[in-house]
């Protein structure tokens, strides 16, 4: 199965962005990709996800704020991140092998080990 790395975290002030990247080692081309984060107090929620056929589903937490979109050349996903408030501060997973609109992700069988995002007030 592919592994996937994230990157692209950091701490940024409200109201700022940052772009993060699903990178896998193999073709994810048929597969759908969603992006997830854990938050303090180690819930886990859904943030975006994506298919094969470029559908895309969003928390409303995030919607109107936040884009994913795949490169299937590169084999990577992105998640753009605009407008960033300070309950966003969480790690962010992806996942791959699920349904892209399961916003609990139990349907993903690969996971990241995710990348921190830290928004100031």
């Amino acid at each position: 199965q592919v592994r996937l790395v994230e990157s692209g975290g950091g701490s940024v002030e409200s109201g700022g962005s940052l772009k993060l990247s699903c990178a896998a080692d193999g073709d994810i081309r048929s597969t759908s990709v969603g992006w997830f984060r854990r938050l303090p107090g180690n819930w886990r929620e859904g943030v975006a996800g994506i298919a094969p056929n470029g559908d895309t589903n969003y928390a409303d937490s995030v919607q109107g704020r936040f884009a994913i979109s795949r490169d299937n050349n590169e084999n990577t996903v992105y998640l753009e991140m605009n407008n960033l408030k300070p309950e966003d501060t969480a790690l962010y997973i992806c996942a791959a092998g699920g349904y892209y609109y399961d916003e609990q992700g139990h349907s993903f069988a690969v996971w990241g080990e995710g990348t921190q995002v830290t928004v100031s007030a």
